[in-house]
């Protein structure tokens, strides 16, 4: 088994040198009935990431980098951070700090382009991962985002652990229910306000909606039915409101039903409850192994849903499952020493447990 497992890693991984593979993530937000506001996302690729959790402690020194290993911006962390990373790098590329601001890093291939590295940018210049891990131990707020993230450039540093430069374009939400959408477009930072609350893949996010006018048709309620020629024609089963609704696993289908989902969801009464329908209707984008498949150089790669991640910025809980374990699992920031000198790593990996419930029949 453990050769298989090396076999499948050492495959994906050359795949994935050759190949132009790329992530298929989905993000959402939701609003709840007390005024929570839930935000989540899934995580596709076709290799490994690794992920782990992470949890940085106020203070804690940073040093960007540069495309020839040299020091970019050097900062400390203000905020405390929990969430994922990739590749063993101490850096979140999605998760929450302790004031609820959350992020996520989202492919962004074929229109991603970052800064040159000059002489008067090398000092606040940061690869694509630490952009992301910046923002989240430095700001508590979308609106000081907005106003802090022309300090700093985004520089073409292939983080660690990256075979190659991963193009990326980022979410970002408070605990107001803001959020923004970020993009380095030509070497410049370009903000987007995210009235939808969604983010999916290539192309821009302005472009995605300009896109959403063309389902402005679609509704949660089922079409009434109508009369031709004194023949009434009504629908065959629920759902014909939803009719024309795109199901494939492409960014802009995915960001039509995101933000279609999202929206039409019946507002859960709390922020636990909300957690888990995000979870159900993230469940909508899942990628079942084998369904999504690039084939580079007589390659065959899968792309499939690595986990889904849920995020509480009222509660500063981080809710996930990944593909090889469904069980939802759950870190609280509230449990750490917020003030600590090193970061905290916790494993995301696990292993799919059946519970076997017959002897608990009754009659």
């Amino acid at each position: 088994m453990k050769f298989i497992l090396l076999f499948r890693s050492l495959f994906f991984l050359t795949a994935f040198l050759l190949s132009s593979v790329t992530f298929a993530c989905t993000g959402i937000q939701l609003k709840a009935k007390d005024g929570s506001i839930i935000n989540g996302r899934t995580v596709e690729f076709g290799l490994n990431l690794n992920l782990s959790g992470l949890v940085i402690p106020r203070n804690y020194r940073f040093q960007g980098t540069l495309p020839d290993g040299t020091p970019g911006l050097t900062y400390t962390s203000k905020y405390a951070v929990m969430g994922g990373g990739m590749f063993g790098e101490i850096a979140v590329s999605d998760g929450m700090n302790e004031k609820g601001l959350a992020m996520g890093d989202f492919y962004f291939p074929n229109y991603a382009g970052y800064a040159a590295v000059t002489a008067d940018n090398k000092a606040k210049a940061l690869s694509p991962t630490e952009f992301s891990n910046w923002v989240l131990t430095q700001f508590a707020t979308v609106d000081e985002v907005k106003a802090g993230v022309k300090s700093v450039v985004i520089v073409g540093t292939t983080p660690k652990g990256w075979p190659v430069l991963p193009p990326f374009h980022y979410v970002v939400y408070d605990k107001s229910g803001k959020s923004v959408v970020i993009e380095p477009i030509n070497g410049e930072l370009k903000v987007y306000d995210n009235p939808v609350g969604v983010l999916t893949n290539s192309p821009s996010f302005d472009w995605h909606m300009t896109n959403l006018a063309s389902y402005i048709n679609l509704s949660p309620i089922n079409a009434p039915p109508v009369k031709v020629d004194g023949m009434k024609l009504q629908q065959f089963g629920e759902g014909s409101g939803m009719h024309g609704l795109p199901g494939d696993f492409t960014p802009p289908s995915r960001f039509v039903r995101a933000a279609i989902f999202s929206s039409a969801a019946i507002p859960a009464d709390n922020a636990e409850q909300a957690v888990f329908q995000a979870f159900h209707i993230l469940n909508q984008f899942d990628i079942p192994f084998g369904s999504v498949r690039a084939v580079e150089n007589k390659m065959m790669i899968p792309e499939y849903t690595l986990a889904t991640i849920v995020r509480d910025p009222q509660n500063l809980k981080l809710y996930f499952r990944t593909f090889e374990d469904q069980t939802i699992k759950v870190i609280d920031l509230k449990s750490f020493d917020l003030d600590a000198k090193q970061v905290k790593k916790i494993s995301m990996q696990g292993k799919q447990q059946v519970v076997d419930i017959s002897k608990s029949a009754t009659e």
